[in-house]
């Protein structure tokens, strides 16, 4: 999904989520039927999905790439899946680049099935946790500090693909940024035996734009969790580009970042 994500996500209840709760409640609806219809398949191959209820920007994939790698470091022979979607080819690129072995498919479960066919014995599903057609061995659900659940209503008047309740189906809460006693506290009573850990995000070449004036691109989807890591990280950004998240460059982009520069 290519998408700007609407400033009133992250703000407390607002008019415009107000006039977008009808569209939210049939959300709600078609997620209580899907959960009870759809009958969950089981398979012969561990399942690790790495999801999030918070529409995008989490760390998923990030993540994702990290558990595959320390999988393969203890003897594992992992294998990364993916839905296809055309508009994610940079999500793509940026696996295949750090770990070789994503399986895409337009179906999951026929991802799953392409991973067992080809001796792999272990599955990292990355993004999957709404996919209640697979029986998952592990739910690792993971939020950013700067969000963590918006303004705490479904899609379109929040963020959220699914509301809190869903904790019941995790086993392990990642959280990108420092220790948040509230909100631990919050999802413990939706489900005490949650695991909760935390992670930051360590840039590897600062020392090349210390005491420059930084034009800051991001086309991600919280992009100003990037800027805020930049500045955290003592940089000083003079101008921010924000474009959608999955974005395709075009060359008259480019041509409008190198007039900038």
């Amino acid at each position: 999904m290519i998408f700007n994500k609407p400033k009133f996500w992250d703000k407390k209840i607002s008019i415009m989520s107000i006039l977008f709760l009808p569209i939210s409640l049939i959300v709600l609806i078609i997620i209580f039927f899907k959960k009870r219809i759809i009958k969950p398949k089981n398979f012969n191959i561990p399942i690790i999905c790495v999801g999030n209820i918070y529409i995008g920007g989490t760390g998923k994939t990030p993540t994702s790439i990290l558990l595959a790698n320390e999988l393969k470091k203890i003897g594992r022979n992992p294998t990364i899946v993916r839905k296809y979607y055309k508009s994610h080819t940079d999500e793509h690129e940026l696996i295949r680049e750090k770990f070789n072995n994503l399986i895409l498919s337009e179906n999951r479960i026929k991802g799953i099935k392409r991973s067992q066919e080809s001796g792999y014995d272990s599955v990292i599903l990355d993004d999957g946790f709404q996919d209640y057609s697979i029986k998952k061995n592990l739910n690792i659900l993971c939020f950013n500090k700067n969000q963590l659940t918006g303004n705490g209503l479904l899609l379109p008047s929040g963020p959220l693909r699914e509301g809190l309740n869903s904790l019941r189906r995790a086993d392990v809460i990642i959280i990108n940024g420092e220790k948040d006693n509230k909100f631990e506290e919050k999802i413990l009573k939706i489900n005490k035996n949650l695991k909760i850990f935390y992670s930051i995000y360590n840039p590897t070449n600062l020392n090349e734009f210390k005491n420059k004036e930084l034009l800051a691109i991001a086309g991600i989807g919280n992009p100003e969790n990037f800027f805020k890591l930049i500045e955290e990280n003592g940089l000083k950004i003079k101008e921010k580009l924000i474009f959608p998240d999955h974005y395709k460059f075009s060359k008259r982009d480019i041509q409008k970042i190198i007039n900038i520069i």
